[in-house]
């Protein structure tokens, strides 16, 4: 009984994937941006905690990438989140039926595993900083535990923000 709860435990895990969309103008030549920053105010929707979080990983990634933070950036990034109803998605169901000569019983329940998930699409928009137009854009949608520890965080940003720069710069 305990290989199979964990079986289905490890299966939940597994099998919750986010979604990642992008779109670019493609007049654009993404070679000509070496350099990039924040806007001074972002109004994500997050904990200042969160923005943080969000802040440091894409900067190690666009880091890893040759781009470099600037104070007269060729582009900025905003970032915002859309979140959406709370779910319990990680569910194991338990049955037991029996029957014969025309007589039929049975128990079903349902464990809750892992708690309450909230559904959340993360967008990250890069705008051109001289021109103020909007050139890349990545939107990811994934579902956060609704009391995640900081490092449960941590690990599911760098996720879905790893998931989302795998585009940028378009091909």
């Amino acid at each position: 009984m305990k290989h199979i709860l964990s079986f289905f435990i490890l299966l939940s895990l597994t099998s919750c994937g986010v979604v990642a969309s992008y779109d670019y103008d493609k007049e654009t030549n993404f070679k000509n941006y070496n350099t990039y920053n924040y806007y001074a105010t972002i109004e994500s929707g997050l904990s200042q905690l969160d923005n943080k979080r969000i802040i440091k990983i894409t900067d190690s990634i666009l880091q890893l990438n040759g781009y470099t933070k600037s104070t007269n950036p060729d582009f900025r990034i905003n970032f915002y989140t859309k979140e959406g109803g709370v779910s319990n998605r990680n569910t194991i169901g338990i049955g037991v039926g029996g029957g014969g000569r025309n007589v039929g019983y049975g128990i079903s329940g349902g464990i809750l595993i892992g708690g309450k998930t909230i559904d959340q699409q993360v967008t990250l928009d890069f705008i051109d900083a001289k021109q103020d137009r909007l050139i890349w854009q990545g939107i990811i949608d994934g579902a956060i535990k609704e009391k995640a520890s900081p490092q449960w965080k941590e690990a599911y940003y760098k996720k879905i923000i790893d998931k989302i720069l795998k585009k940028f710069p378009p091909k």
